[in-house]
């Protein structure tokens, strides 16, 4: 009776630990199955050419505050303690889970396959990996259920996805963009640059089987120009990207690896040796400027110079006019695109959201000087059912159904299904 007792729990056991092993752990892929490099292009696994187009998921998983219409009040750590001097660290919490449940959906991605983009970029916030306190949650973190419905809803529309760590830890850039300190520490502690590669070797683990995932991008518009240190933080940063590329390579062989260049991933001079791994592909950004070959011949040049693919992770914030002359130009190029953002206040973005009704308040109170505890009292509305109806009717207005597609913006990306 005892051993069939332990072999009963034995085998409770194992049944426990498969269960909590990701799904796409049970079959193993062969490289075939995964988008690959041919020199300067990506081939689909049926052999046919993949030039990226499609969009960024930009404030659902590391908000922004001009996204919401704040200005100061602009990176996540900020916009969640305004908040909570608002309305409370409860109410706040609840608020994060309904954006969260309700900003991106299942709607979202088939409305994006819809427009004939193929691709999608998902910026994320290291903090969605670990036990820190981010957007309501500590323990129980969700970044992995989170990523897996857009894998999901990926599949069912044909698109790739691209997971792009958008805030690293220490912060891999020095301002809102990464969430950080005001200083890229991530390129001078050793304890962040461990974590960092941790956890990309968590989800490079768990997502190693996935072929919707084209590939990792490995940090966002590391180093800032402000420093007067720039051109040594500069050395630190391909070295720090073979050692995150080493840690992936233990678990996952299989997925591309995407490095962006230093000064809002513009320039490419830091990197000397693009022989490293056999996956590699390079991403550059751009805002502004003229939309012409001239305007981005360097990177161009340095694309040829290692003959490996770029790709152009995010552009946009203009004039229809100019974002369909520059498509024109990156498509004769051979530099894919996923314009930034998706969905946001005030347009400029596939999809528009409507501020609420009164939404100035919030606006009002995230302006104001809250260095103090008084300021803080001074400057919170005294009508907190009100204003917790207006965060309310945030959430409303971003679902999908209530947003509002901004076509000839759609229209000016040539997203058209022919690639």
């Amino acid at each position: 009776m005892k051993k069939v007792l332990c072999a009963w729990l034995l085998a409770g056991v194992i049944m426990a630990c498969q269960q909590n092993q990701p799904t796409n752990d049970a079959k193993q892929m062969s490289p075939e199955s995964f988008v690959r490099i041919d020199g300067q292009n990506l081939v689909r696994p049926d052999g046919s050419k993949l030039f990226i187009k499609g969009t960024n998921l930009g404030n659902w998983l590391n908000p922004e505050g001009y996204m919401f219409g704040f200005g100061k009040t602009n990176s996540a750590r900020f916009i969640n303690e305004m908040f909570c001097q608002l309305v409370g660290p409860d109410y706040t919490a609840k608020f994060w889970k309904a954006f969260k449940d309700n900003y991106i959906t299942r709607q979202d991605v088939e409305f994006i396959a819809s427009t004939g983009a193929n691709t999608i970029r998902l910026p994320f916030h290291y903090k969605l990996f670990t036990d820190e306190d981010y957007m309501g949650l500590t323990v129980a973190q969700d970044g992995f259920a989170r990523v897996d419905s857009v894998v999901n809803w990926c599949r069912d529309n044909g698109l790739y996805l691209i997971l792009d760590m958008h805030d690293a830890p220490g912060g891999q850039t020095g301002d809102n963009i990464d969430d950080s300190y005001g200083y890229p520490w991530l390129l001078e502690s050793e304890e962040s640059q461990q974590l960092f590669c941790d956890i990309w070797k968590k989800i490079a683990n768990y997502y190693k089987n996935e072929p919707v995932i084209l590939g990792y991008e490995l940090i966002n518009e590391p180093i800032a120009p402000y420093f007067d240190n720039m051109d040594e933080l500069n050395t630190k940063l391909e070295p720090l990207y073979k050692r995150a590329v080493k840690a992936i390579r233990e678990v996952d062989q299989n997925h591309i690896v995407l490095i962006g260049g230093a000064q809002w991933n513009g320039n490419f001079k830091p990197f000397h040796d693009a022989t490293y791994d056999d996956k590699l592909m390079y991403t550059c950004h751009r805002y502004g400027g003229e939309p012409t070959k001239a305007a981005i011949q360097t990177i161009i040049n340095f694309r040829d110079s290692v003959n490996l693919p770029m790709y152009m992770g995010e552009i946009g914030h203009n004039t229809d006019e100019w974002q369909a002359a520059f498509c024109r130009t990156m498509e004769e190029n051979n530099i894919g695109y996923t314009f930034w953002p998706y969905k946001k206040v005030d347009g400029s973005s596939f999809m528009g959201i409507v501020r609420p009704k009164g939404w100035e308040q919030i606006v009002a109170f995230s302006e104001a000087s809250r260095g103090t505890y008084k300021e803080i009292r001074d400057a919170r509305p005294a009508d907190q059912e009100a204003i917790k109806q207006l965060m309310n009717q945030f959430i409303e207005n971003c679902k999908f159904e209530n947003c509002i597609p901004q076509e000839s913006y759609i229209r000016s990306l040539n997203m058209q299904k022919n690639q």
